[in-house]
């Protein structure tokens, strides 16, 4: 006798079945997709997506250009000269201190066509480090392609530009002063290395056919006043004196209002040392040059940075305070 079973029964066993399938399809890793087995598919995509390029021209030959374009694409396409105006910089170079450094700056400056107008070089506290300070004038973008080029090199450790910066600048300044006055400094000059004046030579007697020459040769100059050669009169040992301390004097004052010293007195001149700013260096030498000039020797310049000083708040407040009162003498009455 077969035996049934209910049918409640037979779908709950179904049911728990088709869970566990799903259950361990859902534990399977994904799968790649099925491959395509049509090869035409990619020429489809690139049927349908193809960007069609422009036409070709009838002819590769370009056209044939006149003068007057050509100078027209020259004169539009070259760009206009920099706008940006000259001014000094002041480039401090810290290099290792080896032969061959100085050249190396120098030439790669030259190349670019800069004209130092000072450089100063020497070894600072370190003993394989130099300091390099050098002057130049040029434009912003030239100068600053300048100074990374010569950061580029292997014995250069950094270059500062200080053109903008506050800075300590000095230069020394020794000159050789003549104390005979304007009217000797051309004598003095040709008497050598030391400078003393030449004393005049012995002239021959000359002949009467000679003389009778200079007094006709003067004769005919008479008319002109300048065809007479300017000569110095003849002053006498006192007024030598006289005049050496006069202009010593007058020396040693002016040294003395720029801050300079003199170092050196001789027979017929001084030497003055002096330190300061270029622009202080250049006003003294214009003042002395109406005394005469020999020789003047300049270091060049020397550049260092200020340290900036830290101000505490309640300083700032005071500074303040004291800005906004008002001076109860200088309001009107009542």
């Amino acid at each position: 006798m077969a035996v049934r079973l209910p049918s409640k029964l037979f779908r709950l066993r179904s049911f728990s079945t088709t869970l566990a399938i799903h259950k361990d399809e859902s534990l399977k890793p994904p799968q790649p997709p099925r491959p395509i087995d049509d090869s035409t598919s990619a020429l489809d995509y690139k049927r349908s997506h193809r960007v069609r390029p422009p036409p070709l021209p009838a002819t590769d030959v370009p056209r044939a250009r006149s003068a007057e374009e050509t100078v027209t694409n020259i004169l539009y396409n070259t760009p206009p000269p920099s706008l940006q105006p000259y001014k000094k910089h002041v480039l401090n170079c810290l290099v290792q201190n080896e032969p061959g450094v100085l050249s190396r700056v120098s030439g790669i400056l030259a190349g670019r066509g800069f004209n130092i107008d000072s450089l100063v070089v020497c070894r600072t506290e370190i003993r394989d480090l130099s300091r390099m300070c050098i002057v130049l004038s040029g434009q912003e973008g030239v100068v600053e392609q300048a100074r990374r080029q010569l950061e580029d090199l292997v014995p250069v450790w950094a270059v500062i530009d200080y053109t903008d910066t506050k800075t300590i600048e000095r230069e020394l300044l020794l000159v050789k002063v003549s104390i005979l006055g304007p009217e000797y400094l051309e004598e003095q000059l040709l008497g050598g290395p030391s400078h003393d004046p030449r004393k005049p030579r012995a002239e021959p007697i000359p002949s009467r056919h000679e003389r009778e020459t200079a007094i006709a040769h003067n004769f005919e100059r008479m008319g002109h006043a300048d065809g007479f050669d300017y000569q110095v009169p003849p002053i006498t040992p006192s007024q030598v004196l006289r005049l050496k301390h006069v202009h010593l004097q007058s020396i040693s004052v002016l040294a003395q209002q720029f801050g300079g010293k003199i170092v050196d007195v001789s027979e017929h001149s001084v030497i003055v040392e002096l330190t300061g700013k270029t622009s202080r260096v250049e006003a003294f030498l214009s003042l002395l040059k109406p005394f005469g000039i020999l020789e003047a020797a300049r270091t060049g310049l020397m550049s260092m940075p200020r340290t900036p000083i830290s101000r505490a708040p309640e300083d700032d407040e005071a500074a303040v305070d004291a800005g906004s009162s008002i001076d109860a003498s200088l309001l009107p009455p009542g």
